[in-house]
């Protein structure tokens, strides 16, 4: 089994039970186990202009599934809780988002798969839940942990 941690997010209709509905989803799959959920924050969108804030949380999963074939997955998650990739804007509103940040120790760019997510130290959004589950988890490629990370983008973000 392999350790994934994903990220999932939610700022349209009702963002908590999109993402509670997301696990339960990611709970029935054969080949997934959920080890641990954080705890759900509130956030401010990044993107365009409008839009309602998010909810925002990250797990932790055990898998035997490719990170090609987890993803397939997590897209099939978004698509029956009604998310249309193909119709929305960029970084705009959306009833879920799950990410795949990272697939063990995987360092991948493939067409529609990057791995880590390559914007992940990037995000607070991201990094806060995913320190409460996964605070010493080693992102691969960047050398540092999750609590590093988090950490460095804090002091990056100081007035």
């Amino acid at each position: 089994m392999t350790t994934a941690l994903i990220a999932l997010g939610s700022n349209l209709g009702d963002r908590s039970a999109s993402i509670e509905r997301s696990i339960a989803a990611l709970r029935a799959l054969p080949g997934v186990r959920v080890v641990r959920v954080s705890t759900v924050i509130e956030t401010e969108p990044v993107g365009p202009e409008g839009q309602g804030p998010y909810l925002n949380a990250a797990a932790e999963l055990e898998t035997n599934l490719s990170p090609r074939q987890l993803l397939e997955c997590m897209l099939g998650v978004e698509h029956w809780l009604g998310r249309d990739r193909d119709r929305e804007q960029r970084w705009g509103s959306r009833v879920i988002d799950l990410d795949l940040l990272t697939h063990g120790d995987r360092v991948m760019n493939e067409p529609g798969l990057t791995l880590p997510h390559p914007r992940l130290h990037e995000r607070r959004f991201v990094l806060e839940p995913l320190a409460e589950i996964a605070p010493d988890a080693v992102i691969p490629g960047l050398g540092a942990t999750v609590s590093q990370l988090l950490v460095r983008l804090c002091e990056e973000i100081k007035p």
